[in-house]
C-alpha cells in the first residue's frame, strides 16, 4: 500500500525549505501567523494573483515557484472562498488540493493551517491532515517501469497550527479511518487472479491482528446453512466462494451490534448471461462493497471503538463454466425462498440474500446496511456524485444522509414500495432475480428487502461511487474506498457509546 506521506503537528512555524502552504479569502487576506511566516513574500502573493487571476475561490490554488522573500522552493496559497460558507468537508479538500501539490522530488512540506480570520480549530487542522493523507494514496505495485509522475510520493508533512496537541488528538481516530479507506481502495484496484474469494477472506482475517472476531465458512459450511443463492452464484468458477463474518466487541456485553454486508463478488463475467468484453476488465471492482465492510472494520477495531460491530461478506466469482447455473434455473435460499434465476449478471443480490438472513438472524443487529455495487441502474438515475439509498426505516436513512453531507460520501434516497414486487414475482418460484430494465435498481432493493426479516435495513448502491468514478481532489485512486468514512461516522456519531 503506497502511503509514504507522513503527517505531524507543530506549534506555528515555516520550515525555509520545500513547499509552505497558506490560506486566503476571496479577498486575498492572509492570516496573522502567516503574514508573520511569509513576510515580504506576502508582497509576491499579490502580483502573483494578479497575473494569475487568482481570486482566492474555495479550493483554487497559487502555486509559485522560488518565491521572493521567502526561503522555500515553493509557496502555495489555497483559497477558502467566503468564511460563511465554510463546511466540515471544504477541511478535506484543501488538504487535498496541498497534497496534488507534493511531487516526487518533493521532502517536506509545511501547511499553515489557519483561516484569514484567526486559527483553525484542532478539528479543522485533523481534516486539513486527513485530506492530505486520503489524496496521498496510490496503487503502483505492479509497476516495473516507473515514468516520473508515476514515482511514488515521499515527504513528511508538518500542520503548522494553534494547538499542536490537540491537533494531533483529533487527527488520532481519522488516520485509523484513512488506514480503512486505504485498506478498501487496495483490495478494490488488486487484479482479480490475485485477489480472488480465498485470498480476500485471508487478507479480512488479518483484522484478527486489530482484535476482530473473524469466522471464514467454506463451501460445505455454507451448504450445512442452506446458502443456495450464494453457492449458485460461486458454482460456475474454479475457485470456491466464502463468506466471512468479522465481529469487534468494543461495546456492552450482550448488547446488539450493529451490522454491515457487503457484495463481493471478486469477477464478475455475467456468468451464462455473459457481459460484452468492453469494459470486462473493471469487473474486478465488483466487491467494493466487500472491501469497504473490510475497511470499516479495520477503522472501527484500530480506534477501538465503542461499539458492538459486525461485519459479513459473501464472496464469489461469476463464471460461465459448464457448472454455471443457467437461466431458469430455481434455486433455494438460506430464507427458504426459492429464485428463479432469470439473468445470471443478476448475481450480487443473490449473494447478498443468504448474507443478509444469517446476519439477521444469527446476530439480531439494531440495524443492517448492506453495500454493493450492484446495478447500472443506479448510475443511470444518480451518476457518479451519490450513492444509491434504499431504506425500510427513516431514522436510518435521515441519518445516514446527514453523515453523507458532513463526510462529502453522499447518499441519495430511493423508492421502495409493494407496487414494484410484481416485477420480481415468478410465475416458478417465489420470486425473480430480475425485474427487467425499468427500475431496476429499484426492483434490485425491493428484492433485498425480502432477507432482512423486518430488521432496520439500509441498502447502498455504490456502482457509481465505488470504482471509476472521476477524481477527486481527496480521492486519485480508481477504487475510492467509498463508504468507509460514511459507515464509520454514522456509526461514531449515532451508535458509539460516549
Amino acid at each position: 500500500m503506497s502511503d509514504a506521506v507522513k503527517v505531524g503537528f507543530a506549534p506555528f512555524a515555516v520550515s525555509p525549505r520545500g513547499i509552505v502552504v497558506a490560506f486566503c479569502d476571496e479577498q486575498l487576506k492572509l492570516g496573522a501567523a502567516a503574514v508573520k511566516a511569509l513576510g515580504a513574500a506576502t508582497e509576491t502573493v499579490k502580483r502573483a494573483a494578479a497575473a494569475n487571476q487568482f481570486k482566492g475561490k474555495s479550493g483554487a490554488a497559487l502555486d509559485i515557484l522560488a518565491p521572493e522573500g521567502l526561503k522555500a522552493e515553493r509557496l502555495i496559497v489555497i483559497g477558502t472562498g467566503k468564511p460563511s460558507e465554510l463546511k466540515e468537508k471544504d477541511f478535506l479538500k484543501f488538504g487535498g488540493v496541498a497534497a496534488g501539490k507534493l511531487t516526487s522530488a518533493n521532502r517536506s512540506m509545511t501547511v499553515i493551517a489557519e483561516l484569514p480570520e484567526g486559527a483553525m480549530t484542532a478539528e479543522q487542522a485533523a481534516a486539513i491532515a486527513t485530506g492530505i493523507r486520503l489524496r496521498a494514496y496510490k496503487f503502483d505495485r505492479y509497476k516495473t517501469k516507473k515514468k516520473d509522475e508515476d514515482g511514488a510520493v515521499r515527504a513528511d508533512v508538518s500542520i503548522a497550527v494553534a494547538d499542536a496537541a490537540a491537533a494531533k488528538r483529533a487527527f488520532a481516530p481519522n488516520s485509523f479511518t484513512v488506514d480503512g479507506v486505504n485498506l478498501a481502495r487496495e483490495l478494490v484496484n488488486e487484479p482479480p487472479n490475485v485477489l480472488y474469494p480465498e485470498e480476500f477472506a485471508r487478507r479480512a482475517s488479518q483484522l484478527r491482528k486489530l482484535g476482530v472476531s473473524v469466522e471464514v465458512l467454506d463451501v460445505k459450511a455454507m451448504t450445512k446453512l442452506g446458502m443456495g443463492a450464494l453457492l449458485g452464484v460461486a458454482q460456475g468458477s474454479a475457485r470456491p466462494g466464502r463468506t466471512v463474518i468479522m465481529r469487534w466487541n468494543g461495546g456492552k456485553k450482550n448488547e446488539a451490534p450493529v451490522a454491515f454486508v457487503g457484495k463481493g463478488v471478486c469477477f464478475d463475467t455475467g456468468g451464462i448471461s455473459i457481459k460484452s468484453a468492453g469494459g470486462m476488465e473493471d469487473m474486478k471492482g465488483d466487491m467494493g462493497g466487500a472491501a469497504c465492510v473490510v475497511g470499516l472494520m479495520h477503522a472501527l477495531a484500530a480506534r477501538k471503538a465503542r461499539v458492538n460491530a459486525v461485519g459479513a461478506i459473501g464472496l464469489v466469482e461469476n463464471m460461465p463454466d459448464g457448472n454455471a447455473q443457467r437461466p431458469g434455473d430455481i434455486v433455494t435460499s438460506m430464507s427458504g425462498q426459492t429464485i428463479e434465476i432469470i439473468n445470471t449478471d443478476a448475481e450480487g443480490r443473490l449473494v447478498l440474500a443468504d448474507v443478509l438472513w444469517y446476519v439477521a438472524k444469527k446476530f439480531k443487529p439494531k440495524f443492517m446496511v448492506d453495500l454493493a455495487t450492484l446495478t447500472g441502474a443506479i448510475m443511470v438515475a444518480l451518476g457518479t456524485d451519490h450513492a444509491g439509498m434504499f431504506s425500510n426505516n427513516d431514522e436510518l436513512a435521515e441519518r445516514l444522509a446527514k453523515v453523507g453531507l458532513q463526510t462529502g460520501e453522499k447518499v441519495w434516497r430511493m423508492p421502495l414500495g409493494p407496487e414494484y414486487d410484481k416485477q420480481i414475482d415468478s410465475q416458478f418460484a417465489d420470486m425473480k432475480n430480475t425485474g427487467g430494465r425499468n427500475g431496476g435498481s429499484i426492483t434490485a432493493a425491493q428484492f433485498l428487502q425480502r432477507f432482512v426479516d423486518g430488521t432496520p435495513w439500509a441498502h447502498l448502491d455504490i456502482a457509481g461511487t465505488a470504482m471509476g468514478a472521476p477524481k477527486t481532489d481527496t480521492n486519485q485512486s480508481w477504487g475510492s474506498g467509498y463508504g468507509v468514512r460514511l459507515l464509520e461516522r454514522l456509526v461514531s456519531e449515532y451508535y458509539e457509546k460516549k
